[in-house]
């Protein structure tokens, strides 16, 4: 896709819009078709065919807005998980499940299928970025209230939900990191259901 056929797919945009987003949206496909590190503020504004110190008013540098594209796709991750946690009916474990496999499944095909956007995530984890840190914190709250959900209904037999979260966090790294998704990939190692069903063990109330 090229900047003309991306200036063309926004002229449809509603005038009322909000440009935020439609600066977000426009990066975000440039990252994936040019990579990020190739993609310039000036490509952006050229797409939006708008000068580069509009995108500048919402957006101080191109590495904020790298920032602001990656928290969007990790927003998208952490929805799907809270909606999953939220559910009513469900045993937790069965949650606990397909939490697992959402988190993995988004974070392969998001940030792992497609090499350019690997990069960009992987450099945000490299340089710390705030949004990782702030994703990691959100995601283990959401994992908190599942446990915690679980040992109230005799599901799982923990003495500290948040300590329990975080074992189950950490046991899954290699399901969700992108670097780690692609460097096991073609490595015996355990599958994504083979370490929920180890979690599940460990989580379970016993009797």
């Amino acid at each position: 896709m090229t900047v003309t056929d991306l200036a063309r797919d926004t002229s449809t945009d509603s005038d009322t819009g909000d440009l935020r987003s439609r600066i977000l949206t426009i990066a975000e496909r440039l990252f994936r078709d040019m990579g990020y590190r190739k993609t310039t503020v000036a490509d952006i504004a050229a797409a939006l065919r708008m000068s580069p110190g509009n995108v500048y008013r919402f957006f101080p540098s191109k590495k904020a807005l790298n920032e602001a594209v990656a928290e969007r796709m990790l927003a998208q991750i952490e929805a799907e998980l809270g909606r999953i946690v939220r559910e009513t009916g469900t045993p937790a474990r069965e949650r606990l499940r397909r939490l697992v496999r959402t988190m993995h499944s988004m974070s392969a095909g998001q940030f792992t299928a497609n090499r350019r956007m690997h990069d960009m995530v992987e450099v945000a984890m490299a340089e710390s970025w705030e949004v990782i840190h702030g994703h990691i914190g959100r995601v283990e709250d959401l994992l908190v209230a599942l446990v915690a959900e679980g040992a109230r209904e005799g599901e799982f037999r923990v003495a500290d939900p948040r300590a329990a979260a975080r074992c189950v966090q950490t046991a899954i790294v290699r399901f969700c990191h992108p670097a780690l998704i692609a460097q096991c990939a073609d490595r015996e190692q355990p599958t994504v259901d083979e370490m929920i069903d180890f979690l599940l063990t460990g989580l379970r109330a016993e009797g």
